[in-house]
């Protein structure tokens, strides 16, 4: 990952000096000792994160290069430096986008603890940026991978906003392949810990007996085979997160371990006398029932209510068919790009087919299916010829369509119609498609049903 970048400005060398030295070991910084070669440094390419900038300059006042930055690049962080200790113009920077101020002579430690927090600051309201753009689309929604406009989607990335800058501990509960750790990801990428490490291990992937060494670590000679003293992934998540993917897998002893590590934020390496202070953000996944897990006894309930102060449950695709035509086209997307595919688009019957599969393997699966039909595709759309035969097969077996009792054909058509509008997100043209329905006589049924939100456009055949 490209360090973050750092630009001094000042006249003195002795001050751009000193900040390149202190700052240059967690940064890429740059030096400019007038506003004209700061223009030159922030016009060529990858933008800074962070500038310090002297209040008087040889050709400008910080404030005009100030003004600058934020007109061009609005998420730098500006700090200003000032051996002159106004307050007026202090608040008139802030007031213009400023980050804060560094007043002159100063220490590398206010140097540093300033640059952390100014960085941190940026990043996150870049990132809350992106997430308040995508929770106020109205039709669909895409947050770090995070695809659909389904109303269970939207709660999830609304519940991810409102936990990740919280230390809580997360549960993310959901069937294999519905995204767990899209959400996880999201939780530590959201968090005030983003910029630590972001540790994962999957319980179910370690044989038990590995478990305990791998989490925890060991000390030279505590069993045969450890030449060395080696220290576990909870250590190695200090002042960041750790994801603990399938933990109703790990050994009943295991979980008594973690809960004593959960309470006192300490642990001890297999073999050492010494316990260490450990600090991180803990989050969970499982694709079972925690229920009948404690009932089970394989999960203690004192774990799993320390684990799951936050519980997220990510939906299966049968819950959110809604989503099923975003994540086909955001995959479509990915593999003509991937195998230099000229598809551009997928044909209203496959949808139809897509539509009516059950998704066992959830997001997982279609993606599956949208790579083989794109490797097999012989015309400019996916037609359903494309996908493979346990798609076509699953259609012939069952229906999913189940009619309450009592309903009139005309009820029936009504309910289709504002079903299928729901989920192409209102699209008139898409819904017709998927209908079969001529878009004049979709249109007269909008209005006969009361369901008319749009007018018919221009160009629409009158042909029934």
């Amino acid at each position: 990952m490209a360090r973050q970048r750092v630009l001094v400005v000042d006249d003195e060398e002795s001050i751009t000096d000193a900040l390149e030295l202190i700052l240059s070991e967690g940064y890429e910084v740059k030096t400019a000792g007038s506003a004209a070669g700061a223009d030159v440094l922030l016009a060529g390419g990858r933008p800074f994160d962070l500038v310090f900038t002297d209040l008087r300059l040889p050709d400008a006042t910080g404030i005009e290069l100030l003004d600058r930055i934020k007109a061009e690049t609005p998420d730098t962080q500006v700090i200003l430096m000032t051996a002159h200790g106004s307050l007026d113009v202090t608040i008139e920077a802030i007031k213009r986008g400023a980050y804060y101020y560094l007043e002159k002579p100063f220490t590398p430690e206010q140097v540093s603890m300033l640059a952390g927090r100014a960085l941190q600051f940026g990043q996150i309201s870049r990132e809350n940026k992106v997430l308040k753009q995508a929770l106020s689309t109205e039709g669909e929604s895409e947050v770090f991978g995070i695809t659909g406009r389904s109303p269970h989607l939207r709660q999830i990335i609304e519940t991810i906003r409102t936990a990740a800058p919280s230390d809580a501990s997360v549960l993310i509960e959901g069937e294999s392949g519905t995204g767990k750790e899209l959400v996880a990801t999201a939780l530590h990428v959201q968090s005030r810990r983003s910029a630590g490490p972001y540790i994962r291990i999957n319980c179910a992937a370690l044989p038990s007996e590995l478990i305990e060494s791998e989490l925890f670590g060991y000390k030279k000679g505590a069993f045969t085979g450890a030449d060395r003293d080696k220290r576990g992934l909870i250590e190695a998540a200090s002042g960041g997160t750790l994801l603990l993917d399938e933990i109703a897998e790990m050994p009943a002893h295991l979980q008594t371990k973690l809960l004593r590590v959960l309470q006192d934020r300490r642990l001890r390496r297999l073999g050492d006398e010494q316990e260490t202070t450990v600090d991180f953000r803990l989050l969970c996944s499982t694709n079972r029932d925690t229920a009948q897990m404690i009932q089970d006894g394989t999960l203690r309930k004192d774990l799993f209510f320390r684990v799951s102060t936050i519980r997220i449950k990510v939906p299966p695709l049968r819950e959110r068919l809604d989503d099923v035509s975003l994540l086909a086209e955001r995959f479509l997307q990915t593999y003509t790009s991937r195998y230099d595919k000229p598809i551009r688009a997928i044909s209203p019957a496959t949808f139809s087919l897509l539509m009516r599969y059950d998704w066992p393997g959830n997001i997982r699966e279609l993606e599956s299916v949208i790579e083989h039909a794109v490797l097999f595709a012989r015309e400019e759309e996916l037609m359903p010829e494309d996908l493979p035969e346990h798609i076509h097969a699953a259609r012939a077996s069952h229906s999913r369509c189940l009619i309450p009792p009592y309903m009139t054909m005309e009820e029936i058509e009504r309910e289709a119609i504002a079903q299928t509008l729901e989920r192409t997100g209102g699209n008139v043209k898409k819904t017709a498609e998927i209908l079969d329905y001529h878009r004049p006589t979709l249109y007269r049924k909008l209005k006969r049903f009361g369901l008319m939100t749009v007018a018919p456009a221009e160009d629409d055949d009158e042909v029934d």
